[in-house]
């Protein structure tokens, strides 16, 4: 049985953020505020919500989170999405969150206390450096390497739209260790502090969602290259050879994350569309009263709500069975949930006209984030391939013959008049 429901004092909670993000944090979004300025504005609202204990709430409360389980944290991000600055705010925004998640997880102690505590507290940033050039939808592909020579790993290789890299302390670094072994056990990851020689950001890569570089206190995508970059042999993460498994525990819940994030965006975008419709007059008539926007209406939230309880049974399943029970169902919101974000912002920007184009309204940037959304943690058609290939692998093969065909159908018929006989004897 799925159960979705939440205590009166998680829905509290809930309702709390709602505020805040609707009041505090959104209108930060207007304000023309260069790096510094923005974060001097939003360190009075990390401090709430440090005092109101949602502070990096996607951990367990032995390490500095709240040990909300997979559905309550699904809740808490479909609120956080309305604004891409609300998971700074709240201290779970990528991939520190992710980073964060990899540390208590696979962090020896020293590795814990060196760099998971600095990164719950907010004082220092972290870059996650798996994709390269080469190798973006199957990470089994890297060539990055890395050799063990005596109490160090050497590294070399090229990674790139590495998230944070141009302002991080910390590099999580996966590399190949074992090129001989299994596709899925080739690859380790390492902690490699920022200043490393031989450790460089070549530069922030210029995208759709961002044609120019943004502020610091957002992170960007960058291209990273390493030349023997030298770490200590503690410095190895997990066990080696786990690279690919530890990935997979972190893309997870991570996903999940992001599609209700996306829930949250496209619930904003929606409000504006019907916000427009129920304003404007075209024709003699609201916008609203005519059919197309109408449709436009009952299609965006038919597929939003598809998606949401899509997302939460996919977080409902890692809360009972774990990440590997959930795989069909993780793999399957990513891009039905890019797919609906997608198609929700569209329709808002096409209902504002011109306005919804330009730079105005917050549409335009939404809808080249939307775009992002389909590549985000592997390409929606990788995604496709999981569910189908995990789907098919239940069935077997069986022939029917053709010639069998008629023998079935007069046993069909026969057993049909059977019944009707018998009916019509006990009537």
């Amino acid at each position: 049985m799925w159960d979705f429901a939440t205590e009166p004092e998680v829905e509290r909670e809930l309702e709390w953020i709602r505020e805040f993000v609707k009041e505090e944090i959104e209108p930060l979004e207007t304000l023309d505020l260069d790096d510094a300025a923005m974060t001097r504005a939003m360190e009075p609202l990390k401090q709430q919500v440090k005092d109101r204990g949602l502070w990096a709430a996607h951990l367990p409360p032995e390490l500095g989170g709240q040990g909300f389980g997979q559905v309550r944290l699904a809740l808490m991000h479909e609120i956080l999405g309305r604004s891409h600055l609300a998971p700074i705010v709240f201290g779970n925004q990528a991939p520190d969150s992710g980073n964060a998640e990899l540390l208590a997880v696979a962090g020896t102690p020293e590795q814990k206390r060196r760099w998971l505590d600095p990164l719950l507290a907010g004082t220092i940033r972290s870059c996650y450096a798996m994709t390269e050039p080469g190798a973006g939808a199957d990470p089994t592909m890297l060539t990055t390497t890395a050799r063990l020579a005596g109490d160090e790993w050497i590294l070399n290789g090229r990674k790139w739209f590495a998230s944070n890299a141009s302002i991080a302390d910390l590099f999580i670094v996966m590399a190949v260790t074992d090129p001989e072994a299994a596709r899925h056990q080739r690859a380790s990851m390492f902690l490699v502090p920022a200043g490393t020689p031989g450790l460089v950001v070549e530069r922030d890569i210029p995208t759709m969602e961002h044609p120019y570089p943004r502020p610091p206190v957002y992170g960007n995508h960058a291209e990273v290259s390493l030349t023997d970059v030298r770490v200590p042999a503690e410095n190895l993460l997990g066990e080696r050879g786990r690279g690919f498994a530890l990935a997979q525990t972190r893309l997870g819940p991570g996903r999940i994350h992001h599609c209700m994030r996306w829930l949250g965006q496209s619930e904003r975008a929606l409000e504006m569309l019907c916000e427009r419709a129920v304003s404007r007059t075209i024709h003699g008539s609201l916008l609203s009263e005519k059919q197309m926007i109408q449709d436009w209406v009952a299609e965006s939230v038919a597929e939003r709500q598809a998606a949401r309880l899509m997302t939460l049974h996919a977080a409902w399943k890692i809360d009972t069975e774990g990440v590997r029970g959930a795989l069909t169902e993780i793999a399957m919101i990513k891009y039905w949930g890019a797919r609906v974000l997608y198609n929700v912002i569209d329709r808002a920007i096409q209902l504002h006209g011109s306005l919804g184009y330009s730079c105005d309204m917050p549409l335009e940037f939404m809808y080249r984030q939307a775009r992002a959304a389909r590549l985000y943690d592997g390409p929606d058609e990788v995604h496709k391939v999981t569910v189908a290939r995990r789907t098919l692998r239940e069935f077997e093969p069986r022939e029917v013959p053709s010639e069998h065909i008629p023998t079935r159908r007069a046993a069909a018929r026969e057993k049909f008049a059977h019944l009707l006989a018998e009916t019509a004897a006990n009537s």
